[in-house]
């Protein structure tokens, strides 16, 4: 069932949990996700990294969205269809007459002025459409460079405050010890910090760079605010490996055409993967 992705976030807070975005670059990834959310019946949303377009060209814009609404179409559980981290306007509202109904402005790297006017002009236009949008305070860097050490970096809760005031967003990604990427090492969550954030903010907050996070500090922060989640590199790496498994095992056969039968066996190798971590975070 399409489901707007504000709608999922209400959800997700009025349960006091979590909603997982799984960044899906292909249709292979995206029917992973409705199937694992049909067969636990957890809401889910199907997230695009807009360079899986313009560098990766595993997909279009348009046909990506057409194609996330068909499958959730498909099931009764909610499915929402949301873009992750975009820079400009003008890419932003090339999202939105793709038909993307949730849309992340992220101008962290920005000073919080410059932040503040960009993501405030994104979502005028954008709630002029009905898509919700999705601001970033602080930045979550990359977990290579340990950018989740940097509290120069975390999101400051006076801040947070003045940003969702002053933009209209509809949910708040924040740096409390989580960046991109594969960890270095295990990284420990500022539980007090995202409190204080809560505190003072009255939208969604969401938490980008999961894979690597422990259970636990996942759990006790979707309990503390966090309404949103996105999986990334553990899905990717999961993907990759269910590739080569078909490789290797299919390697001998001599049929020509023996590509065609890879999508099924890998999604059949992901969507376990993918309910459990449903079934083991969220709390719907």
């Amino acid at each position: 069932m399409y489901t707007h992705v504000k709608d999922i976030l209400r959800m997700a807070k009025e349960s006091n949990t979590s909603v997982i975005a799984f960044i899906c670059m292909d249709y292979v990834m995206a029917r992973t996700v409705v199937c694992a959310a049909e067969k636990t019946n957890t809401p889910a949303l199907v997230m695009l990294y807009p360079e899986h377009v313009t560098i990766q060209k595993t997909t279009g814009l348009k046909g990506y969205a057409e194609s996330v609404k068909e499958l959730a179409a498909q099931v009764k559980v909610p499915i929402g269809l949301h873009q992750d981290h975009d820079y400009t306007y003008e890419s932003i509202m090339r999202a939105v007459d793709a038909g993307f109904e949730s849309v992340m402005m992220d101008g962290s790297m920005h000073s919080l002025e410059e932040n503040i006017a960009m993501t405030k002009r994104v979502v005028a236009a954008a709630h002029a459409r009905g898509v919700c949008v999705e601001g970033e305070i602080g930045h979550v860097g990359t977990a290579a460079v340990a950018d989740n050490k940097n509290e120069d970096l975390f999101t400051k809760p006076d801040a947070a405050a003045l940003f969702c005031r002053e933009t209209g967003v509809d949910s708040l990604a924040v740096s409390i010890g989580n960046a991109h990427g594969e960890y270095k090492e295990t990284p420990h969550l500022d539980i007090e910090r995202l409190d204080a954030i809560h505190a003072v903010t009255d939208v969604p907050l969401v938490l980008h760079g999961g894979s690597g996070i422990p259970d636990d500090q996942l759990l006790i922060a979707f309990s503390h605010g966090v309404n949103k989640f996105n999986l990334g590199t553990d899905f990717l790496r999961n993907y990759f490996k269910a590739v080569q498994d078909y490789s290797r095992e299919f390697d001998a056969v001599q049929d020509p055409v023996k590509i065609i039968n890879m999508p099924e066996y890998v999604q059949a190798k992901l969507q376990p993967w993918v309910e459990n971590r449903m079934k083991t975070l969220c709390r719907f």
